[in-house]
């Protein structure tokens, strides 16, 4: 069992109620979960916010799409995704932010296939020097690692008396699905109103004619637009 959580809050400190702006007429977060749904390899998706009122807005409209929802601390990350792991028991957690509109089911189902066959404790597609872009994180990790890294993370709270976000698994295998050339540079993250303006963009000349548009079809939009693909500053290419 493979369980995708999207981490999604509306208090981005760069870019507050992310998840609730528009792409091709619904939330990014409605758009995320379309793509992260047509990865074969993935079971279930879950969405893990925060307990804080803000994200009541966000949880109606995950729901509204017949999509768990789970909520936990706002000020911890790594709780958060322990507890959707404990709602939604699976043998294995994808993770992903809720800052990757453009992720590739593609690549979630390619990371995951790694993950597998060489029975990894943790494998992503964002190692330094091989990374895919920003925006395309994947993150694969057991989910005997996962609890084990929870714990591990309290214990260190409970003695250092603060509150930490997600820290990389140190103690166990870890792998790294690599781009080949690197592509670490490449942003199509949502973090900030200019990244925002981008990823509109995008969707607004991809998505009419197919709503399963792939990373393939972002590279030629982008080699036909160079306006796009150096949109506000940032290598898009």
């Amino acid at each position: 069992m493979i369980l995708a959580v999207l981490q999604a809050r509306m208090g981005s400190e760069r870019l507050p109620g992310r998840p609730s702006m528009p792409l091709a007429r619904a939330p990014l977060v409605v758009r995320q979960i379309e793509r992260m749904a047509r990865a074969r390899r993935v079971d279930r998706i879950v969405v893990s916010t925060t307990t804080d009122p803000a994200d009541d807005a966000l949880e109606a409209v995950i729901r509204r799409e017949a999509i768990a929802v789970h909520r936990g601390p706002p000020q911890d990350e790594l709780a958060r995704l322990a507890g959707a792991l404990e709602a939604h028991p699976a043998d294995h957690v994808v993770r992903i932010g809720d800052d990757s509109p453009l992720v590739d089911p593609d690549l979630i189902d390619a990371t995951i296939d790694l993950h597998l066959s060489e029975r990894a404790d943790h494998t992503t597609n964002r190692s330094p020097g091989a990374a895919f872009p920003a925006g395309q994180g994947v993150e694969v990790i057991t989910a005997d690692g996962l609890r084990r890294l929870a714990a591990d993370s309290a214990a260190l709270r409970l003695r250092a008396g603060d509150a930490r976000e997600t820290p990389p698994p140190v103690r166990w295998s870890s792998l790294a699905l690599l781009a080949q050339p690197d592509q670490g540079e490449v942003r199509w993250a949502v973090e900030g109103p200019a990244d925002y303006a981008f990823v509109a963009a995008v969707y607004d000349v991809l998505y009419p004619a197919n709503r399963a548009f792939t990373s393939a079809d972002v590279r030629r939009l982008l080699e036909q637009r160079p306006d796009l693909a150096s949109f506000g500053g940032v290598r898009r290419l």
